[in-house]
């Protein structure tokens, strides 16, 4: 995507915890690409979550490019999870179940995900799902229930899932809950064929 992710860990021995460091790629610092990754920092802000991987600290570069500083999620894509420890259909149902109440964390603070798959749901060594990768996420407008005017997207250009969007992602049209809730069921559906 936007973006390069690094795990990290603090170099001065004051206390051991990694972390995640999503930059904008070196090649693609362009101006869109820098204010998509400021407006994910927005909008992870608010969010607090223990299924929504959070916004540990946020800056910039000495050259100016935005950074985040995201909790690392050691884990693997829900479905592979899934299959490596052969979790039974009541296990699967749990962990989405899990997933959907942080996507619900997260539309009311008005955050819509935009790229719910199963990549953007980790699952850990307790098998805790966490959330990922708000770096499509829009802005619900609360008077709408619609993503907000205003798009950091270029012309002609959808940032989008295609195996995981909605009918009204792939038509361009405005989204509301009800795309990251078909999302999730596209998800549920890899989950259990």
């Amino acid at each position: 995507g936007m973006g390069v992710v690094y795990r990290a860990r603090r170099a001065d021995g004051a206390f051991e915890r990694a972390v995640a460091i999503k930059l904008v790629r070196g090649a693609l610092d362009s101006r869109a690409l820098v204010a998509r990754l400021e407006e994910e920092r927005r909008l992870l802000a608010p969010l607090d979550h223990p299924g929504i991987a959070g916004l540990v600290d946020a800056g910039s570069t000495p050259g100016g490019l935005p950074y985040l500083v995201l909790e690392y999620v050691d884990g693997a894509p829900i479905d592979a999870w899934c299959e490596a420890h052969a979790v039974d259909l009541a296990g699967r149902l749990e962990l989405l179940v899990a997933v959907c109440d942080a996507v619900e964390h997260a539309h009311e603070r008005l955050v819509l995900h935009r790229d719910l798959k199963p990549s953007n749901i980790l699952v850990d060594a307790d098998g805790r799902p966490h959330l990922l990768d708000f770096g499509i996420a829009k802005l619900l407008d609360p008077a709408t229930g619609h993503e907000r005017g205003g798009t950091l997207t270029r012309a002609g250009f959808r940032a989008l899932s295609l195996d995981y969007a909605s009918p009204e992602q792939l038509r361009g049209e405005p989204l509301g809950t009800a795309s990251d809730a078909f999302s999730l069921g596209v998800v549920l559906y890899r989950l259990l064929t």
